[in-house]
């Protein structure tokens, strides 16, 4: 039985000239990234690769019409690589880009048409949040269902992952703050998964105490005092990347995919709306099991009591981060909730299957009751 998959190779740099050196950068590679980021860090190096930027196509997160308007840009000349520079938006769709092209993406993420990679992939993130830097998954609003849908393909992984932590120090505080709880989110639900194992908590484990801990500091010391931080931010989102990778995520990112679709909440902000709640069902359903594990974790690192609510106190640390809202205070309507409910039993089977323990659709629904 396999326990742990490690697909690319890992680099790390000080800056991305010293990245656009090693890698010899050139004519033949496009280069998917931002403007913001183009600006500080590509503009004066004069690569000669092509730039192809998100915002011509569409912002926000990944969507189908998104991702077939730059494949079909792509598809008008022949690269060998696609070095894919941005947060979690770039990452994504970078994974399809690398894909022989077919017309619709749909038909991919619906498994319709084959995946066949034909051009190398380079990912290099600039947020701590997503690690996805080093999964085999990516994620897209499908807009005429109104939901996210993931695939997962083992040709979906780069082949090289590249950490520079330059590039995610101008970060403003709701995007670390956004990005980072969703790696802490990666790395919980990881460590309870139902495929966890020895491997996997190592680098989830690892991600959980450099977020707390990080999180302690920048309460006591301000928000500024997160650039001291960042390098440790961008590994924990990493390990926490290489943990879901192999084991998955559950009922978290299942339950926040119909608002995210809908409502276009962002991914990190979306996740962390549900994050507690489903903790709580989990810990009163099963609380002898591997959760134990985390709770006696989380307190530790909380420095409580391992007899308090770890869970209300990890959200009293996490609320001083980052604001948690009630569902309608995004426009969702108190009829929703059943719809929601269905929908993620409908779509989210795969996410679902990686519960710590299983949850019901009556359940999945009184959860979104409870946070409405």
């Amino acid at each position: 039985m396999a326990v742990l998959k490690l697909q690319p190779i890992l680099h790390k740099f000080n800056s991305f000239k010293e990245f656009a050196q090693e890698f010899d950068i050139g004519e033949e590679d496009c280069i998917f990234t931002n403007e913001f980021l183009y600006e500080p860090f590509m503009k004066e190096i004069s690569l000669k690769a092509d730039f192809l930027f998100q915002e011509k196509y569409g912002m926000g997160e990944p969507s189908d019409e998104m991702i077939n308007a730059l494949m079909a840009k792509i598809s008008e000349k022949k690269y060998k690589r696609i070095i894919a520079v941005g947060g979690g938006t770039i990452i994504d769709i970078s994974k399809i880009l690398a894909l022989k092209h077919v017309k619709n993406c749909i038909d991919l993420f619906e498994k319709k048409a084959p995946i066949v990679k034909d051009k190398k992939l380079i990912i290099v993130p600039t947020t701590c949040g997503t690690g996805s830097e080093v999964t085999n998954i990516t994620i897209a609003e499908i807009k005429d269902k109104q939901t996210k849908i993931g695939l997962a393909a083992d040709e979906l992984y780069p082949e090289d992952a590249v950490l520079i932590p330059e590039l995610v120090k101008s970060l403003p505080f709701k995007f670390f703050a956004t990005s980072s709880v969703d790696a802490l989110i990666h790395a919980i639900e990881s460590y309870v998964a139902p495929k966890s194992n020895g491997y996997t908590e190592l680098f989830s484990s690892k991600a959980i105490k450099l977020i707390i801990r990080g999180y302690k500091e920048i309460v006591e010391k301000g928000e500024d005092h997160r650039q001291e931080l960042i390098e440790d931010f961008l590994v924990a989102s990493n390990y926490a990347g290489i943990a879901f990778g192999n084991t998955g995520v559950g009922a978290v990112h299942a339950l926040s995919y119909p608002l995210g679709g809908v409502y276009h909440v962002p991914h990190g902000e979306a996740n962390y709306q549900f994050f507690i709640e489903v903790f709580k069902t989990y810990n009163r359903k099963n609380p002898c099991g591997k959760i134990s594990k985390v709770n006696k974790m989380l307190a530790e690192l909380l420095e409580i009591d391992q007899d308090a609510d770890v869970y209300e106190a990890l959200e009293g640390l996490l609320n001083k981060l980052l604001s948690k809202n009630q569902l309608k205070e995004y426009g969702m309507k108190e009829e929703e909730i059943e719809a929601f409910a269905d929908s993620v039993i409908e779509k989210q089977q795969r996410l679902l299957a990686n519960n710590y323990v299983p949850l019901s659709r009556d359940e999945i629904r009184d959860i979104y009751r409870a946070l409405y």
